[in-house]
């Protein structure tokens, strides 16, 4: 049968504390911090062997520039109106079947409808200047081509198929006032 002990080990003898060492490992790494932080600052070159490619050519960081003036986007007035088309619809070398530019006061919707439009391909134009943004809805009878909140001083152009003969109606709509310009012209 299996003897029990009535007695645990016997207590162990306190020792002395041995003095702290410096740890290598620490050591180790407070160096690799030290040569990392060091090279922090230098560059990377590398002559790949295209023609062009220059060893020691530092890359200077351009200045920055305001991309977006807010003064730039506040609306023309009338006697503007006709310069500020010229610059944001350039030229086309299509036929225009429709062009419209105005002034919208804050809130005011207007709707615009274009003559018949044959069936085939056609380059819808638009613009507008405001410090918000203007809807542009074109839709023919029975189908919205385009529904666009447009952000002012980014004009666009959008290619639009017409299946069936059909009158195009170009709403507008500004929460401030706006300048617009669209232009619908054959592909």
């Amino acid at each position: 049968m299996p003897s029990v002990r009535r007695t645990s080990a016997p207590p162990p003898q306190r020792t002395a504390r041995a003095p702290l060492a410096a740890k290598p490992a620490a050591a180790v790494a407070l160096g690799l911090v030290l040569a990392a932080g060091a090279l922090a600052g230098c560059e990377y070159t590398y002559d790949d062997g295209r023609a062009g490619s220059a060893q020691g050519t530092a890359t200077v960081v351009p200045a920055p520039a305001f991309t977006h003036d807010p003064l730039q986007q506040d609306p023309v007035s009338d006697a503007e109106l006709g310069d500020w088309v010229s610059r944001a619809l350039p030229g086309t070398t299509g036929p225009v079947i429709q062009a419209d530019a105005g002034l919208l006061a804050a809130g005011e919707v207007r709707i615009v409808p274009s003559p018949v439009l044959e069936t085939g391909t056609y380059i819808l134009a638009i613009a507008c200047r405001s410090q918000r943004r203007v809807t542009f809805t074109v839709r023919t009878e029975t189908l919205t081509l385009v529904d666009l909140g447009l952000r002012c001083g980014i004009n666009r152009e959008m290619v639009i198929y017409v299946s069936t003969d059909s009158v195009l109606t170009v709403r507008l709509e500004a929460r401030t006032a706006a300048n617009y310009a669209f232009r619908v012209h054959r592909l």
